[in-house]
Parts: C-alpha cells; sequence; structure tokens
C-alpha cells in the first residue's frame, strides 16, 4: 500500500521516520487485536464478573483518559514521537502483566491502569503525528490510509487468535504476552525515529473559548464511546453467552471492513467535510441503538444475535470517524503547536463523561431485570441526537480544505 503523504520534504530522514511510523502502527495494530478480542471473556473466565463488576471496572480504566492531559503536558519536552515511545512500553508493561499475574481482582486492575494509560497517552501523539506527514487539506486521507494499516495487521493478528483459540486452545497467558511484544517491537521502531521536536516551546495545556464545539464533541462522544467499548461486546458475551471465538470471529470482521472503511472516511471528510461525516455517523448511531434496545425482545434469539452482531460491526467500524475530530481540531487551530495539547484536553474531557457513564449503565441494566439493556442503548441514542445537533454547529467553511500544491512523498508499504 503507498501513500501520499505531501508534507515530505524529499530527505531521506523524513522517508524513513515514515516507514517507521508505519512500521510501528503495523505492531501496535497486532498488539491491540489481543486486547479487543481477548479481554471481555478474560474477564468473565477468569474473574467471573457480572454486568455491574464490569461497568466498575470501567472507571479505573478510563482514569488514565482523564488524565492524560497531565500526563502529555508533563511529557512534552520529550517530543511527540519520544512521548509514543513512552506510551508504548507503558502498554508493554501492563498487557505483559495481564497475562502473569495471579488471579487477583487489585493486580489485574493495577495491570489493566498501566495498559491504559499507555493507550490513551498515545491516542492524541497518533493523530498529531500522523497529521504531521500530510500536506493542508490531505489529513483524512493520511490518516485513513495508515489506519488501514495498522487495521490489516489487526485483521492478520485476530485471525491468528482465532484459530489458535478453537483448534489449539490458546492460553490467555500466551495470548497477552504475544500482544505485550508486539507493543515492544513498536517501542523499538518509535525509539529509531529522529524525537521531531517542535521549534516551539513546548505547550503543556491549551484551552481556548475558539475551540470550544470541539470539546463537546469530546464530551458527547466520552458518553457514545461505551457502547462499543463496554455495553455492545458484554451484551454479546453475557446476555447472548458467546465465547472467546465468537467475538474473535466479530473483531476479525470489523477489522476486515475497517481496512476499506477508514481510508473510505479520510477521503469522504476532505472531499465534504468533518461536519458531514460526523453528522452522518451520529445519525447511524441512533438507528443502531434503537435496534440495540429493542431486537433482542422482537426477534427470535438467534436472529436477535445476528441482528445485534451485525450492530456490533456497524458500531465498531463507526469509530473510524474519531479522525474526522482530530482533522477539526486541527483546521481549528490559531497555532500549529496548539495542536497536540488540544487532542490531549480532548481526551481528558471525553474522559469525565466515559468514567461515569458505565457505572450508570451498569446500574440501570442491572436493577431493570432482563430487559435492562433497553435503557442504556436508549440512553446511547439519546447521546446520538445531541451529536448530531451539535455537528450542525460546525461552520461549512472549515469542512473541506484543498490541497496546497508542493512536493509529493510517499510511505512506502
Amino acid at each position: 500500500m503507498r501513500i501520499s503523504l505531501g508534507a515530505l520534504r524529499g530527505d531521506d530522514s523524513e522517508a524513513r521516520d515514515a516507514s517507521l511510523f508505519l512500521i510501528a502502527n503495523i505492531l501496535m495494530g497486532l498488539g491491540a487485536c489481543v486486547s479487543q478480542a481477548v479481554f471481555n471473556n478474560y474477564l468473565k473466565d477468569v474473574f467471573a464478573l457480572d454486568v455491574a463488576g464490569r461497568t466498575f471496572l470501567e472507571f479505573p480504566r478510563e482514569v488514565p483518559g482523564f488524565l492524560v492531559m497531565l500526563f502529555v503536558g508533563g511529557l512534552a519536552a520529550l517530543g511527540e514521537v519520544r512521548m509514543a515511545l513512552v506510551a508504548n512500553l507503558a502498554a508493554t508493561a501492563g498487557m505483559l502483566a495481564l497475562g502473569w499475574i495471579p488471579s487477583s481482582y487489585l493486580l489485574m486492575v493495577t495491570s489493566v491502569f498501566v495498559y491504559s494509560a499507555g493507550s490513551h497517552i498515545y491516542m492524541p501523539l497518533a493523530s498529531s503525528i500522523g497529521m504531521g506527514f500530510a500536506k493542508e487539506g490531505k489529513e483524512g486521507s493520511i490518516l485513513g490510509r495508515i489506519s488501514a494499516v495498522n487495521t490489516a495487521a489487526l485483521v492478520i493478528g485476530t485471525l491468528l487468535l482465532l484459530l489458535l483459540f478453537r483448534f489449539a486452545s490458546l492460553s490467555y497467558r500466551a495470548a497477552f504476552t504475544a500482544g505485550s511484544l508486539a507493543y515492544l517491537g513498536a517501542s523499538l521502531a518509535l525509539l529509531a525515529m529522529s524525537p521531531r521536536k517542535s521549534a516551539h516551546a513546548p505547550q503543556r495545556f491549551v484551552i481556548r473559548r475558539e475551540y470550544s464545539r470541539y470539546y463537546v464533541l469530546s464530551v458527547l462522544w466520552g458518553g457514545r464511546k461505551q457502547l462499543f467499548i463496554t455495553f455492545g461486546p458484554w451484551m454479546i458475551v453475557d446476555y447472548f453467552k458467546q465465547p472467546v471465538s465468537t467475538m474473535t470471529f466479530l473483531f476479525l470482521l470489523v477489522a476486515l471492513i475497517g481496512i476499506v472503511s477508514q481510508p473510505l472516511v479520510g477521503k469522504l471528510t476532505d472531499r465534504f467535510g468533518v461536519r458531514a461525516v460526523l453528522g452522518a455517523e451520529a445519525l447511524l448511531m441512533i438507528v443502531v441503538c434503537f435496534i440495540y434496545a429493542f431486537a433482542p425482545e422482537l426477534l427470535p434469539r438467534g436472529a436477535a444475535l445476528i441482528v445485534v452482531a451485525c450492530c456490533f460491526i456497524l458500531d465498531q467500524g463507526s469509530t473510524a470517524v474519531g479522525m474526522a475530530r482530530s482533522i477539526l481540531a486541527k483546521r481549528m487551530m490559531r497555532r500549529p503547536e496548539d495542536l497536540s495539547p488540544t487532542l490531549s484536553l480532548g481526551i481528558s474531557i471525553d474522559h469525565i463523561v466515559s468514567m461515569s457513564i458505565p457505572m450508570i449503565g451498569g446500574l440501570a441494566w442491572r436493577s431493570s431485570g432482563n430487559r435492562g439493556y433497553r435503557w442504556v442503548f436508549l440512553g446511547g441514542a439519546f447521546i446520538a441526537l445531541l451529536n448530531f445537533i451539535v455537528t450542525r454547529g460546525i461552520e461549512r467553511g472549515i469542512a473541506p480544505v484543498r490541497a496546497v500544491q508542493g512536493s509529493q512523498g510517499s510511505l512506502p508499504d
């Protein structure tokens, strides 16, 4: 896969950094497949968590996201690439610990916190570093294609996990160990990159009224994302009693579709603008949430499982529009050095909501009996409606920015 990157200056160092960044994303995709496909069944099988216990775990798992502004601010002097290195080392340690700790709830929570800290620190840096390789107006295409490469690696890893769990009785210890080695490889690739420090003084915190719509979208995203992180997978695992092989297969389908959908979302964002893309995603999520809420009651159990699984795939796949929020932030920036701190603040803001939503949703699910899930997903539909309303206020003029003519570079296969 070749990726045009107009920001490349044509020197060997830039091309080398681009290649190493791509390698790091491939390895992170391999590591992420373990967390995504295995984690919910690991909690169910090893710690026998019910829906309340599972949703409570989201609080310590999401705390690092709330603190990411402090983490990134404290590490700002290192530069974005070195911060990404630290993030991947933390993810390595946390995932490795999950495979080797005894069955202690406290140790599990600590390991989840460390892994989550690494993942959350990397989130704003991935977009910022990636957009640094793109020329103006082509950020979506670049982020989409880099995400597709990451997802292709996730497909390979998930397919391998599916085969190993089904035919070789792969242990959770072996799966988490393999994932940690992938994150360690990503760390080494980032270590080999040039630091790429900004010429400006490092910005630790940036809060500007001009960026307020991005902050509001981040708040709504904090509530919305819990549907695909927590409640969607848990409905399949707990309500429909599906094994780890089923979840791994569903994540495989999500990843396969993502190879095509992520570049497409990027191109659509460049062409039609963030307003159109974010609005369309919000409308899709309203429909998906209503299906989640009523399909188990209106359809036979087997048919309901198939329909809910399809919603899960759509739900997971739609997260690709997160790149549109990052692009919106970039195009709103008054100064280039505001970008990483603003993206970090957005993640911290969304985690104020995402730390509380799982516990509220878990209590609603548990207290309402067999159909408690309905109130969770109807709440998700309301959040999606609010999201759609907010996207209508995005200025049309900030949407598609045509590319500035300049030299073309490429990110090698």
